[in-house]
């Protein structure tokens, strides 16, 4: 069964996403975000286009038709290229569009099919119905601190701060470090499952360490105990 407060907390975010953009000026659209070589068009491009890939494939499962999140990644690609050069107009009728039909299916769905393995792309890597809600959570919260209009990282409820360092824990990493939260006194453990490394200790605020985790930032505002910030790999 999926996390009904997780739900209300994607909600929540998903609103605020869809106030700023439609509060962007369509000259805002062309300029760059705060992502490598994507304009503030392409950003939205990409949230429109990741909530109905996630919805048409929680679809197939209310409608018993297994579909992939993608068809293909060259497809993925191509479409956020294609949708990001679309009128500003266009862009937010796909964002509204998408996001209103992923939060219709996502309540369709029967509690027995959120353990259906689900894949990216045909023959690609799977992942569990039930991860859909974080993961769009992470693309909500994320990409609308990247759109680089006034909603970054420090705006994040900690909640979403705590659900991002714990997803990003999840990840392989060759290098064992600790995060700690300062503002919430709290301590995770990266890479170190199986190790007796235990590695350097990285302290900060909690949404600064979820954006270091995810590759931004540079690890501004936080410290570690062994002088150096480690260098994140982005997501």
């Amino acid at each position: 069964m999926v996390d009904q407060t997780h739900l209300e907390e994607l909600t929540g975010a998903t609103h605020r996403l869809v106030r700023t953009v439609d509060g962007m000026a369509e000259a805002a659209y062309a300029e760059p975000s705060l992502l490598p070589d994507w304009t503030r068009a392409h950003v939205v491009a990409h949230l429109a286009l990741n909530a109905e890939g996630l919805a048409a494939a929680l679809r197939g499962l209310v409608e018993g038709e297994p579909a992939p999140m993608y068809t293909s990644q060259a497809a993925r690609d191509s479409d956020i290229a294609e949708l990001g050069s679309a009128e500003p107009e266009a862009l937010r009728s796909r964002l509204l569009g998408g996001v209103t039909d992923f939060a219709d299916v996502v309540v369709a769905v029967p509690d027995e099919a959120w353990g259906t393995e689900i894949e990216r792309t045909p023959g690609g890597p799977t992942f569990k119905a039930g991860a859909i809600p974080g993961m769009r959570h992470r693309e909500v919260e994320i990409h609308h601190a990247d759109l680089g209009l006034g909603y970054t990282h420090r705006d994040w409820p900690p909640a979403f701060a705590v659900r991002l360092i714990e997803a990003m824990a999840k990840r392989d990493r060759t290098r064992p470090f600790s995060v700690h939260a300062a503002d919430l006194d709290r301590t995770w453990h990266l890479g170190q499952e199986g190790s007796t490394q235990r590695g350097p200790t990285v302290t900060g605020a909690a949404a600064d360490l979820g954006w270091w985790l995810t590759g931004r930032g540079g690890g501004d505002g936080l410290a570690s105990d062994d002088g150096a910030v480690p260098s994140i790999e982005a997501w």
